[in-house]
């Protein structure tokens, strides 16, 4: 095999997205899409993130050291995009009806179609410029009964959630085809707006 040498990129090697869930100050969630995202060993789990520039979500982590991890399928990607396309700091972002509920170990929003949820607190964390790296103890796991059941294949499992992963500024279903580029899914996200 051929190779050659390329700038600095991590292109074909596909990330998976999650949403972080924190709480703004009024104490209502607010969910912003990530895929900076992997593990770490040290006696236990870990898990390791970066937020690379100034982002509401990143405040409220630094400010509450605690955040969900939302795993982002097929069926949440336009909401993911949506998220990850308009910033946190736009008042209007979050005005709309989205099912979410109470960690069950954290005070962390988790987003109910996730079939996947970590709840996570910041053990450590160092800034690298304009980003920042976040060492974080799993508090907890929240996962659909269905992944739970060992009857089915892994492959069956995996299936049946269909995580997103990306890169080249692209998204793909699990089985490798194309769902768009950043910010075309988001048009297909239609917002119920939230009753009084």
């Amino acid at each position: 095999m051929s190779k050659r040498s390329v700038p600095a990129t991590n292109d074909f090697c596909p990330q998976t997205l999650f949403l972080y869930g924190t709480y703004k100050e009024d104490n209502t969630p607010n969910f912003g899409l990530f895929c900076w995202f992997s593990y770490y060993w040290d006696t236990e789990l870990g898990v390791m993130m970066c937020i690379g520039e100034d982002k509401l979500t990143r405040d409220r982590i630094r400010q509450n050291r605690i955040f969900s991890a939302n795993l982002v399928t097929e069926q949440m990607l336009p909401l993911a995009d949506y998220l990850g396309n308009t910033s946190g700091y736009d008042e209007g972002k979050m005005d709309f009806e989205l099912e979410t509920e109470e960690g069950s170990v954290l005070h962390v929003p988790t987003l109910a179609h996730s079939p996947v949820v970590f709840e996570l607190e910041v053990a450590q964390s160092f800034r690298t410029g304009e980003g920042e790296v976040f060492l974080c103890k799993v508090r907890n796991v929240l996962m659909e009964e269905g992944l739970i059941d060992a009857k089915k294949s892994v492959e069956e499992r995996i299936r049946g959630i269909a995580p997103i992963h990306t890169t080249c500024s692209t998204y793909f279903s699990w089985d490798g085809r194309s769902l768009g580029g950043w910010g075309s899914p988001k048009e297909a996200f239609k917002p119920v707006g939230k009753t009084s």
